[in-house]
């Protein structure tokens, strides 16, 4: 009988681990609808901790030793994988607000022009919506606002599309003469598009007023991913122009 088990308590791990991995690769690959590959990410977290839990009763029913604890070890890391990623993602998202668009100027956010036609068939629209998403973005994430630099439109420009390129944003757009830097990103696992607009207009005494604007294609809630992409990129614009 041990025969029998010992390969079928190993295999559900690693199974739960491929699962895990076709959720995201079968939907950039444009196999899955989102739906079906969120609902193959809870099947994969669901019988990863179940895989999990199986691997430590059979621990302890069977105490196996040598190559087959190594096994087992295996598959239960494997599991508890497949099962903390979707968790994590879960518990991230009840902190954050259910909105994917981000902006440093509610009042008057950069608009899309050299991407807006990419989003034409995208579910979530290149205009902002403001109301909710406007409330929300104060509540949640009032140090994202407009930024002022000493520094010329030019000087600032540069640097913006230098962070942009060491942020590996694909760049649609850079158009110095009218201050904007449009980039689409892409995220490694799902696969999902967000595309960002970076205006600059020139301020008092040759300064720069900058502002930044992240949204994604799809879904309603981004997870806090526009926001603190938002952030990270002031952060290292901030330390290219000296100014940390």
């Amino acid at each position: 009988m041990n025969k029998v088990i010992f390969p079928i308590v190993t295999l559900i791990g690693f199974l739960s681990l491929v699962m895990l991995y076709l959720a995201g690769a079968g939907y950039s690959g444009g196999s899955f609808e989102l739906s079906q590959a969120f609902t193959l990410l809870r099947y994969a977290a669901l019988l990863g901790i179940t895989g999990t839990a199986l691997v430590i009763f059979y621990l302890l029913w069977q105490r196996p030793a040598g190559i087959q604890v190594f096994v087992l070890f295996l598959s239960a890391l494997a599991g508890l994988t497949a099962f903390y990623l979707p968790y994590r993602q879960q518990q991230i998202a009840r902190t954050v607000p259910p909105i994917h668009d981000i902006t440093t100027s509610i009042e008057n956010p950069p608009a899309f022009v050299a991407i807006a036609p990419l989003r034409a068939s995208a579910p979530n629209p290149a205009e902002y919506l403001g109301g909710e998403t406007s409330e929300l973005q104060r509540q949640f994430y009032p140090d994202i606002m407009t930024r002022v630099y000493i520094q010329s439109p030019d000087e600032v420009f540069a640097a913006v599309t230098e962070v942009a390129q060491e942020m590996g944003w694909e760049i649609v757009d850079a158009d110095n003469a009218e201050g904007r830097v449009e980039a689409t990103v892409t995220t490694k696992w799902f696969g999902f598009k967000d595309d960002v607009v970076v205006r600059m207009v020139s301020g008092t005494a040759n300064s720069t007023v900058l502002d930044v604007r992240s949204k994604s294609r799809v879904g309603r809630s981004d997870i806090g991913v526009n926001a603190n992409r938002i952030r990270d990129f002031i952060t290292r614009l901030n330390s290219k122009l000296g100014m940390d």
